[in-house]
């Protein structure tokens, strides 16, 4: 578990559920991941993917909650999602982030995923890490290259295209 002044970062909870699920199907929020609106059987297997990569990378996820009342804001963390992409960014802790749209605006996406990439720094110190994100998606662009994040490629993932970003771990 991460504190920050306010957040709480901390693996996904069943209790999660339904607040996550709510975010997902928010369409205008998800329009930039590139996957199909998940069906409820979709999600549940994708918290349960987020459960085996801390059970077997020791990192993954986080789910983010306010401080002061507990409330789901979203999620933010680094994972190995085995995109097929080359050597070059899979097999690297990829960061990702999506927040509910109550936080936007107010730099709480930013403290979540400085946050998680401290703590990752501090417990894997791994040698770079590296993200996806579409072209026309400027508020992640933006706290990419905030967090130190460069262009390094480009791509077409699920038949959209990306770019790929990477930065030096510390």
């Amino acid at each position: 578990m991460i504190e920050t002044s306010r957040l709480i970062l901390r693996p996904h909870r069943i209790a999660d559920f339904e607040d996550w699920y709510a975010m997902f199907r928010d369409r205008d929020l998800f329009r930039f991941i590139s996957a199909p609106a998940p069906t409820r059987e979709d999600a549940w297997n994708r918290l349960l993917r987020y459960a085996g990569h801390w059970a077997l990378l020791g990192y993954g996820l986080f789910a983010v909650t306010d401080r002061a009342d507990g409330r789901f804001l979203g999620e933010v963390g680094l994972a190995d999602f085995h995109r097929g992409l080359g050597p070059d960014f899979d097999g690297v802790p990829e960061a990702a982030w999506i927040m509910t749209r109550a936080t936007h605006g107010r730099g709480l996406a930013q403290e979540a995923v400085r946050a998680a990439h401290d703590w990752l720094a501090r417990t894997h110190a791994p040698a770079r890490t590296v993200c996806l994100i579409q072209p026309d998606n400027a508020p992640s662009l933006r706290l990419a290259q905030h967090l130190g994040y460069r262009i390094f490629g480009r791509t077409t993932y699920r038949d959209v295209p990306c770019l790929m970003l990477d930065r030096p771990g510390r």
